[in-house]
């Protein structure tokens, strides 16, 4: 059964984490007990062996190896926080893809309840068997690769005598030779289905067929890929490789993180503990880390966190049937609803969440943001410079500044033309005093940016 803690860490608090260390069920010291008492086992057996039962020529040999195989347990030289962590990312993405990929038949009921009509009794055998092809498709590919699944429907027969298929569509089924899984089959026969309620006028019109027809290949789809995952798992190769280096890195562990004579001087090695703690850790650590990628490549199987398919299975034909038949136009009155009228309302809150009202309504991150006058003064731009942006004015600014020098072309943009000023009305005076006034500003800007 899959071990939920969600309720448990739903506010953040001191401590909150730590009380799920005391859990048994589902958590790491399951999974990993029996190879941390086999490591800590093996550990003491060579302790015991080097301070007792040698000779002190031979204790010197064990030493010799023991700061040998001490080289070899950094990380350096056997990869195992790369691989292992690669390997566990790229289990979980896999675990996270079937999760997802389930085939749930929520959407496909909605369809079907809303587009398969007739209150007697065909229009009602119509959607209910619709749905029970669904489900039985679901149920013959999760008998195919979960265990639990296989363990309740050992053979067709079980399937029949649980209501998912009837004796003549299993004869159909088994007389289809076929050399691969046939999970399909039931999905065809809801499309042959789904067309003849159309000949008969259960479903209107070809926009509902093919909504229907939509669905189902989605439905298809998930099926298919949960074959696939099955199929096709992780390479081998790899899983070899990380299982290798984790286990070779703690073999050499076991040899090369003995508390050598301190007597002797050898580096690292100024006191003799008997215990490993950080050794111990490290173990428990990498080895779970490598649990966790076990637990999770195949989650179809009987651990405590595997998928509750049997469960699946229970609440997808109950719910499917429920929306197609009982709430099949089982609508409650259409009544005016409490606010009706009332233009303004608000939903009353409880004592315990009433402080939320005092919580101003989130508008947008630059709601409450502060500007100056200064730069809330419109600015209009020189006539043909819309889209010109900031180099634009600039490269205007040094085109100006190539044929004068900055204070003639300052004292001319200063002075006003005569003829400009007799021939112009006093509002197109205005307008040019305020283009020469953005030149001078234009200049000024090109000569900063070294024009």
């Amino acid at each position: 059964m899959t071990v939920s803690y969600t309720l448990e860490v739903a506010d953040a608090r001191f401590g909150g984490f730590c009380k799920l260390l005391l859990r048994w069920k589902g958590s790491i010291y399951k999974l990993l007990y029996k190879d941390f008492l086999l490591f800590c086992g093996v550990y003491v057996f060579f302790s015991v062996f080097y301070r007792f039962l040698l000779s002190p020529k031979q204790q010197d040999l064990f030493e010799r190896i023991a700061l040998y195989c001490d080289q070899f347990t950094n990380t350096n030289f056997i990869p195992v926080l790369f691989v292992l962590g690669f390997y566990v990312t790229l289990a979980f993405n896999r675990w996270w893809g079937q999760y997802t990929n389930f085939p749930l038949p929520d959407n496909l009921m909605m369809v079907v309840s809303g587009n398969v009509h007739g209150t007697d009794e065909r229009g009602r055998l119509l959607r209910r068997t619709l749905m029970r092809y669904a489900n039985l498709s679901s149920v013959l590919i999760l008998r195919s690769i979960s265990t639990r699944v296989l363990k309740r429907f050992p053979t067709m027969e079980h399937i029949v005598e649980a209501g998912f298929m009837t004796t003549h569509e299993l004869n159909n089924f088994e007389s289809l030779h076929s050399d691969f899984n046939k999970y399909w089959m039931p999905l065809t026969w809801f499309s042959n289905l789904a067309s003849r309620a159309r000949e008969e006028g259960r479903v209107r019109d070809d926009i509902a067929l093919r909504l229907l027809m939509d669905e189902l290949n989605k439905y298809r789809g998930k099926c298919s890929l949960l074959f696939h995952y099955d199929w096709i798992s992780i390479p081998l190769v790899y899983t070899q490789v990380v299982t290798l280096a984790v286990y070779s890195f703690f073999a050499f562990c076991v040899v090369g993180r003995q508390f050598l004579n301190p007597e002797k001087g050898y580096k690292d090695h100024k006191i003799d503990l008997y215990v490993p703690v950080f050794t111990l850790l490290q173990f428990f650590f990498y080895a779970g880390w490598l649990k966790v990628g076990e637990l999770i490549i195949n989650p179809f199987g009987e651990d405590d966190d595997d998928f509750e398919t049997n469960q699946l299975i229970d609440r997808n034909i109950q719910v499917s049937m429920l929306a197609v038949d009982d709430m099949y136009q089982n609508l409650a009155p259409i009544e005016k609803d409490k606010h009706w009228e009332q233009r303004h309302f608000s939903v009353p809150y409880t004592l315990s969440t009433a402080a939320e009202t005092l919580t101003p309504a989130f508008k947008g991150s630059t709601f409450d943001m502060r500007m100056s006058a200064e730069d809330l003064e419109i600015h209009l731009p020189l006539k043909g410079s819309q889209g010109e942006g900031r180099e634009g004015f600039l490269l205007r600014g040094k085109g100006i500044l190539r044929g004068c020098s900055l204070p003639s072309l300052l004292d001319g943009a200063s002075l006003p033309h005569e003829e400009e000023e007799e021939d112009a009305s006093p509002e197109e005076n205005i307008i040019n005093i305020n283009q020469k006034e953005q030149e001078m500003s234009l200049l000024k800007v090109a000569v900063e940016h070294n024009y």
